[in-house]
């Protein structure tokens, strides 16, 4: 007597109760895990204590303690792997030591403070490239996860000059703005944006040929980025991806 041939596991069986096939990598399985949103609100929390925030003791904590924060929520929506997401905390926890160490006992000068803040927020574009990538690859759409992506790379590169003109003018011999304006964190942001947007109101203009060099690349980025990568991600929200093999018109 025949036995009964046994029905095919489905892929939702396969892959339980997610409904996907138990072969598909769990990066891939899930792209709406990836909450660029969380980081662009971050770096909201960033700009503004930046900006608004009275300078002291307690700025410089908030805002070293928002760049790290920056960092990981960096490196988790772009779901790298456990070694890298413990490599950033780890990072961000000395970070923060640091800057406590300073504004308790002293010893660390401003310029190696935004220095290393500027690294910080260094480490996080990378990290949203690959998380972008991988949330497009994934979703095979556009979807608003990738929008806030390239937002928040767009916000990381703002406040990375910034902390770079800030430790340019604390470590360099000479002022970093013309006219003896000050060069405080507030100052620093505010030039940086109006440099990457290419709004240049020309109240804070950089002194030296380094300041200039660097205002001319920042202002390049902002441009180049804004009518290339944000135009077409934004052009194409919510459009599926096309079909390995399709043709226009069919």
């Amino acid at each position: 007597m025949l036995a009964p041939a046994r029905p095919l596991a489905s892929p939702v069986a396969a892959g339980g109760l997610t409904g996907h096939p138990a072969n598909v990598p769990a990066a891939h399985a899930e792209p709406g895990t990836r909450r660029f949103g969380l980081l662009l609100i971050c770096l909201v929390a960033s700009l503004a204590t930046q900006g608004i925030a009275q300078p002291g003791s307690l700025q410089q904590v908030a805002v070293t303690a928002l760049a790290g924060a920056s960092l990981l929520l960096a490196v988790r929506a772009a779901q790298l792997s456990p070694r890298l997401v413990a490599i950033a905390a780890a990072v961000a926890a000395i970070a923060l030591t640091i800057t406590l160490v300073r504004v308790t006992v002293g010893g660390v000068g401003e310029g190696a403070a935004r220095a290393m803040n500027g690294a910080l927020i260094a480490l996080g574009p990378p990290a949203v490239v690959v998380g972008v990538a991988r949330e497009l690859r994934s979703s095979g759409q556009v979807r608003l996860e990738a929008v806030m992506g390239v937002l928040s790379l767009y916000m990381l590169i703002g406040m990375l000059f910034g902390f770079v003109y800030g430790a340019i003018d604390r470590l360099g011999d000479e002022p970093f703005f013309a006219g003896d304006a000050p060069a405080t964190v507030a100052h620093c942001l505010y030039f940086s944006f109006t440099t990457l947007t290419t709004v240049g109101y020309g109240d804070l203009v950089a002194r030296g040929d380094l300041g200039h060099t660097l205002a001319v690349f920042e202002a390049l980025i902002g441009q180049i980025y804004l009518v290339t990568v944000v135009s077409l991600i934004v052009g194409n929200l919510g459009r599926p991806a096309r079909q390995r093999g399709s043709y226009d018109g069919a």
